[in-house]
């Protein structure tokens, strides 16, 4: 059976599960669809969470105060007429009924396909598949990325354009939903008040799983995800809130909670209070190491006050953006990295990014731009440890770039030493513009697009190569929108930079 067969009867049964805002089948216990992440070449993260009422105010998606046997099964064919694993997984009270199952022994670099059913209720159908083996390089990855989806200021439609673009994995750098309460101006209804308590953001949380074009991307491919800001509360960092809030520990507890929760982690991701592991490296055979980072649960608060800001305490030798631990965690795994693309999946602007004419910078201190030695601790480690090639994955700023990573950023003419791209929201904004930033270029000449349009990034690992196309939408206030490729780079082996095609 072909790719596009397979696809088409996913998007079909995904459609079908979800079709109506209604969900007429009040008791089906799997409204907010399934997923599937963090894969590696033997085993996977299968999830699911029953809500048969999914926007309930307590959170709990109408389901009964009892554990609930889950039963799964994987496949090797959509079908499941080839079951190669199954089991049953107990649904809690106290974990909002989710499930994370962790199958292994899996064959390496393979499609699986699995189901889950609940008292004679099936759930839809997912596709995954597992790394190839470690020493391998494999067939071409196709990976796409996304982040920023305000369910409030449009519909996710770019995350329909992904999936039917066929990845073979997700990458999904942060805001994947907003605390926000309602506002006049959404596009969409948000349902519930501002998110502060366990029970605001596990319903947030499903009424954002109960979109359809969500469902689906989350059905085609393993995902790898690592949160940002609005999954908590905006420009938050550590355990200091954007606004003084003597409360802001439960806050941050509860929205942890609710993340592991809704999300396909490993169990050993599951939230501790205030603490939960979310940085970790997933190798996609010997062709990609994904250094997966958290930039928000270890950083020092905001350099002078937050802001785009010309701000000499941003240059302060012992600031950070990642914490001591994660910081030695991520040189180490350069300095034993053997593959051929080390990439960071992480939240905020890397590169440079000055706005202001003259001799002083103005640059934002919510980005890397506010921990410079934090940067240049990390530049300098992948450029000691003679990384193949880095590429550094980026979310958060609502509009598409790509930029060189240089050498010395006061010298235009330095060293090219790695390239980030960085991906527009899928809905956050709102329609966007075509306008670009001719200043912003001007002043930054290693930042080679700008684009203020809603979309994603796809990308193509090779051997040779790294391929990527930023895809765009015209509008997301209204579904629908189709997707264009509006500008295409190369990155090629050995030779940081992005090459336009």
């Amino acid at each position: 059976m072909t790719n596009v067969t397979r696809r088409s009867l996913i998007i079909g049964g995904v459609a079908l599960a979800t079709a109506g805002a209604g969900f007429a089948k009040l008791d089906d216990p799997f409204t907010l669809g399934v997923a599937s992440g963090d894969p590696s070449h033997d085993g996977v993260v299968l999830w699911t969470r029953l809500a048969p009422r999914p926007l309930d105010a307590d959170g709990l998606g109408g389901m009964p105060n009892r554990v609930v046997p889950v039963h799964w099964e994987l496949a090797e064919d959509e079908r499941f007429r080839r079951v190669v694993r199954r089991g049953v997984e107990l649904a809690r009270p106290q974990s909002a009924h989710s499930v994370h199952v962790e199958p292994f022994g899996l064959r390496p670099g393979c499609e699986y396909f699995y189901r889950f059913r609940v008292d004679g209720h099936l759930s839809p159908v997912g596709r995954t598949r597992t790394a190839p083996e470690p020493w391998a390089i494999g067939r071409d990855l196709t990976m796409c990325f996304a982040s920023c989806a305000h369910f409030g200021e449009g519909y996710f439609t770019a995350y329909r354009r992904l999936a039917e673009d066929d990845p073979d994995l997700v990458l999904h750098l942060g805001d994947y939903q907003y605390e926000y309460a309602a506002k006049t101006s959404d596009a969409r209804v948000v349902v519930g008040p501002e998110t502060r308590t366990l029970a605001d953001y596990r319903l947030r949380h499903a009424q954002y799983k109960t979109d359809a074009d969500l469902q689906l991307a989350h059905s085609v491919a393993p995902w790898l995800v690592v949160w940002d800001d609005h999954e908590t509360e905006n420009n938050w960092a550590d355990e200091t809130p954007e606004q003084p809030d003597p409360d802001f520990p439960r806050r941050r507890a509860a929205a942890f909670q609710a993340y592991y929760e809704n999300m396909p982690l490993r169990r050993g991701a599951r939230p501790n209070g205030i603490d939960m592991q979310l940085y970790r490296r997933v190798r996609w055979g010997n062709l990609a190491t994904f250094h997966m980072l958290d930039t928000r649960q270890y950083r020092d608060d905001q350099a002078c006050g937050d802001g785009w800001k010309t701000c000499a305490d941003s240059g302060a030798p012992t600031r950070t953006i990642t914490g001591a631990e994660q910081e030695a965690w991520l040189l180490d795994g350069f300095r034993r990295s053997r593959s051929r693309w080390d990439v960071l999946g992480q939240q905020v602007f890397f590169a440079e990014r000055d706005r202001k004419d003259g001799p002083e910078k103005e640059l934002s201190m919510d980005s890397w731009d506010g921990y410079l030695a934090s940067r240049d601790r990390v530049t300098r480690g992948w450029v000691d440890a003679r990384v193949r090639n880095t590429v550094v994955l980026t979310g958060d700023v609502h509009a598409h770039y790509a930029a060189d990573i240089k050498a010395d950023w006061n010298d235009p003419a330095s060293r090219t030493v790695g390239t980030e791209l960085v991906c527009t929201s899928v809905t956050s904004g709102g329609d966007g513009n075509d306008t670009v930033d001719q200043t912003q270029l001007r002043l930054n000449p290693h930042i080679k697009l700008h684009s203020r349009r809603r979309g994603y990034v796809r990308t193509r690992f090779s051997a040779s190569e790294v391929r990527a196309d930023f895809r765009t939408l015209p509008y997301v206030r209204t579904p629908g929108a189709e997707a264009v490729t509006l500008k295409s780079f190369v990155v090629e082996d050995r030779n940081p930079g992005l090459n336009p095609l």
